[in-house]
């Protein structure tokens, strides 16, 4: 009896799951459907509609007009990404093994930038921007989302030096190491786990980052493709076979990264889970 009632659950538990499924995976079919399709097959009522003829004039229009974008979002999104990731990579080090006085203080700070909206340092920080000749530019946009990544970062990294033994720093200052080759020589070679966590966090968020990039950036030479897929829709009629393809564009990046980086990401987040 206990066992047919595992079975019922478990089939209830499945359908569920494949409801939240089609939910999620149609508006991604749509999506699809109408990036291929040409413009005159896009209404309302081929929606659903796979298209009559393919075409990807679509993807041509979109990318000849997001080509220099996307550029850009990469200019913004790896450097931002491996800096905060190095940055985080050593404050969790100081802050897990150095364990010098007030680190927990520190460490409060550090996590304090984490819950300061986006929106209540916009002014300030166009200001410091302009002051300094770098508002509208790319590396300005690099600063902010370093400097905004830096406590996230460093709370993964300190999460996973911290299950790592003591033993193994003890044991290369005993060897005569000092602090930083500890740091390059013991903990570095092992922390891949956990770059690939950070990396696509940071990536996927700097990449998809929306706030930041039209208000530190408004000439559209500079901007991000987030900015630009905005744009791409014009003010009068919405090509949405253009508009498709370009959403399609613009998330290319952040899958090839989950797709590469993806079956370690599991192993990142539980790597160190257990001491030893």
């Amino acid at each position: 009896m206990a066992e047919k009632t595992n079975k019922t659950s478990l089939t209830i538990y499945y359908i569920i799951l494949a409801v939240f499924t089609i939910f999620y995976v149609l508006p991604f079919y749509v999506t699809i459907s109408t990036s291929f399709k040409p413009f005159e097959e896009v209404s309302i009522s081929n929606m659903w509609k796979l298209p009559s003829k393919f075409s990807i004039e679509g993807f041509k229009a979109a990318f000849a007009r997001l080509g220099p974008n996307l550029k850009n979002s990469f200019y913004l999104t790896i450097p931002a990404t491996l800096i905060s990731a190095m940055i985080g990579s050593i404050n969790g080090f100081a802050l897990s093994k150095l364990r010098f006085k007030y680190s927990n203080i520190v460490f409060a700070l550090i996590l304090f930038g984490m819950f300061i909206p986006y929106q209540s340092v916009l002014f300030p920080l166009i200001q410091f921007f302009q002051a300094i000749g770098l508002y509208g530019t790319i590396p300005a946009l690099i600063i902010t989302h370093v400097i905004y990544g830096i406590p996230i970062t460093t709370l993964m990294f300190k999460n996973y030096y911290e299950e790592i033994p003591n033993e193994l720093v003890e044991a290369s200052s005993v060897d005569g190491a000092n602090i930083w080759q500890s740091y390059t020589k013991i903990l570095l070679p092992i922390s891949m786990p956990g770059f690939v966590v950070v990396i696509i966090w940071q990536f996927t968020n700097i990449w998809n980052e929306f706030l930041f990039a039209v208000t530190i950036t408004s000439d559209p030479t500079k901007q991000p493709i987030t900015v630009a897929l905005v744009n791409l829709a014009g003010s009068q009629v919405v090509q949405w076979n253009i508009q498709m393809a370009g959403a399609l564009i613009a998330a290319l990046p952040t899958l090839i990264v989950y797709i590469i980086l993806g079956r370690y990401f599991v192993r990142g987040l539980l790597a160190g889970s257990v001491k030893g």
